[in-house]
């Protein structure tokens, strides 16, 4: 018997019991037990089973209130249980053409979200002098963001794409979660050059009617420090250059949004670049930098984080993050990488 099968029947056992113990005993038994078995059902079974255990409550209630004239009905606990029931069918409406339950299909969501995070884990086992931070921050707190990295460590390359799928927070976080694993596959099969191409192919084979996304795609040499970006509707790459302690926009690196465009009409030139001792590289999402007046005071302001975080330490991304205009009403990611 499964596990499943197991638990409707010992919900529906319990159910009888409390029926019949409400019957025998009426002055000494009250519904107060039955809560615990409807929430119980609502929460740990798939919904066909949750309704059978459903109706079998129902029905013992609806005996034990006829039939048991010696104890007084509590018409408010009743009521209660019943409201608690059309509660939970209501919301199990949606998750029933998945034939899971809600504990289950929480742990899937807890998963996929530790999958998603590992995806985008910058890899620690970078050449001496060579370090990388990231911080992804979603809308209002939720678990999932619409901004998400994918990473790629090679013999001598290090491979990062910053993508901003459409949307925000939790609305975006399913779409984000199929494409980082499709988005992680192709950073790892294709050249530096085909990778946004293939993304936007990807993309378009979706059908979605809002389903594009903007993104960054840097290749670093980690063994030269040079480098090439490629950009599809993105905030451009930032370099800062030691020599002369400023941030400049990485120039060049220009492309149609993902998803938007047939593969024959986008094109995705690249820009490039090197970093040299004491350069960083910095990529964006626009929830850092925009607000309501556009995004010239918000790129300063972090502009003027971001030097303030250049060589102050661990946390440079988050501090970064931190400063977004737009506070926690959207996502918010920060990718820097760095050269001593």
């Amino acid at each position: 018997m499964s596990t499943q099968r197991a638990a409707v029947t010992a919900l529906i056992g319990v159910v009888v019991v409390l029926s019949v113990c409400l019957l025998a005993w009426p002055e000494r038994m009250s519904y107060a037990p039955f809560v615990p078995v409807v929430v119980a059902a609502g929460l740990f079974l798939h919904a066909v089973q949750m309704y059978a255990v459903f109706a079998v409550s129902a029905g013992a209630l609806l005996l034990t209130s006829v039939t048991a004239h010696e104890r007084p009905t509590s018409p408010t606990l009743v009521a209660a249980l019943v409201v608690v029931m059309l509660l939970l069918v209501a919301v199990d409406r949606r998750r029933a053409h998945l034939g899971i339950s809600p504990v289950a299909g929480a742990t899937m969501l807890v998963d996929l979200r530790d999958r998603l995070r590992d995806l985008g884990r910058l890899p620690a086992d970078l050449p001496a002098g060579w370090h990388a931070e990231s911080s992804i921050q979603p809308a209002f707190g939720d678990a999932f963001s619409g901004d998400f990295l994918v990473a790629n460590r090679g013999t001598d390359r290090l491979d990062l794409a910053l993508v901003d799928v459409s949307g925000k927070g939790m609305e975006a976080g399913t779409r984000s979660l199929m494409l980082s694993s499709a988005f992680a596959g192709l950073l790892d099969a294709t050249t530096p050059a085909g990778f946004l191409p293939a993304a936007n192919s990807y993309l378009l084979r979706q059908h979605w009617s809002e389903g594009f996304a903007t993104a960054v795609h840097v290749s670093v040499d980690l063994a030269t420090g040079t480098y090439d970006v490629g950009s599809a509707g993105h905030p451009s790459a930032l370099h800062y250059h030691a020599g002369s302690g400023r941030w400049a926009p990485v120039d060049g690196a220009d492309g149609v949004l993902l998803g938007v465009l047939e593969p024959e009409f986008a094109a995705y030139d690249r820009a490039h670049g090197r970093l040299e001792r004491g350069d960083a590289l910095l990529l964006y999402t626009d929830g850092v930098v925009e607000d309501r007046d556009g995004i010239t005071r918000g790129i300063d302001r972090m502009l003027g984080a971001a030097d303030r975080a250049v060589g102050a330490g661990p946390g440079v991304a988050d501090r970064i993050c931190a400063t977004a205009m737009s506070g926690e009403s959207d996502d918010r990611a920060v990718v820097v990488l760095w050269r001593d």
